[in-house]
């Protein structure tokens, strides 16, 4: 599952030269924790979070640790934002953003490694197309057992690894799946757990997939009786 398929398109944003006042009230009015700033060609330039105008609202840092460690913690940007005045003054920037080809996975890893709670969703150009939010991912993690099964058989058997589903018995209860059956080689039984583990919504994996040959122990010039021959000779 990609980004694109999860992100919400319609999305609240703002100026560069927006009154911080403003963006305040709009955060206030959508319930919302940030909004995207955009430029002239839709092109995302930063963010301004409820963190950006609290520093405002927080008021100057205390010195009493010395110039040195004021600076390295943080107090030339503070003292940037206190004096802030508009969104292009207060924003994050450059913005964190994601592009909706990405999988989901990576929109939580994203999510979690950098402490943020959503993630303007951008085109290959870098303009504005979606959000995404931990709401969002938290929705797909609660779906249906069917829906994740079909995402399995599909997206991961059929479509990333190219198995005929038929041979893979998929069994998901509350979230816990359970793999079995066989596969032509040992790395497509092995990746397949690891897919599976990514599928948004998918607790815990067991398998028992087997397979009906080992690539890792075949050795120069040894026969694969998968493949013909003529096909070893080129």
């Amino acid at each position: 599952m990609n980004v694109k398929q999860i992100m919400s398109p319609k999305v609240i944003t703002t100026r560069p030269e927006s009154l911080l006042k403003d963006v305040a009230r709009t955060l206030t009015e959508y319930g919302i924790s940030g909004v995207p700033v955009v430029d002239d060609q839709g092109t995302v330039v930063g963010v301004v979070s409820e963190a950006d105008i609290l520093v405002k609202e927080r008021g100057p840092k205390p010195r009493h640790e010395g110039l040195g460690a004021w600076i390295l913690r943080g107090g030339v940007a503070d003292r940037e934002k206190l004096a802030a005045r508009t969104a292009s003054e207060a924003m994050t920037a450059p913005a964190i953003t994601i592009a909706a080809t990405r999988s989901v996975s990576e929109a939580a890893r994203l999510m979690i490694d950098e402490g943020i709670k959503r993630l303007p969703v951008v085109d290959l150009q870098g303009k504005l197309v979606g959000i995404v939010t931990r709401s969002d991912l938290v929705r797909v993690f609660a779906r249906e057992d069917a829906e994740i099964e079909r995402e399995i058989r599909e997206d991961v058997i059929r479509s990333a690894l190219w198995l005929d589903p038929q041979g893979i018995e998929v069994r998901v209860e509350r979230g816990e799946v359970t793999l079995a059956g066989e596969t032509d080689y040992r790395l497509d039984a092995e990746i397949l757990t690891h897919l599976v583990e990514r599928v948004p919504g998918v607790v815990a994996v067991q398998s028992t997939v087997g397979w009906r040959f080992d690539e890792r122990e075949t050795k120069l010039g040894e026969h694969d009786p998968h493949v013909p021959l003529e096909s070893q000779a080129r």
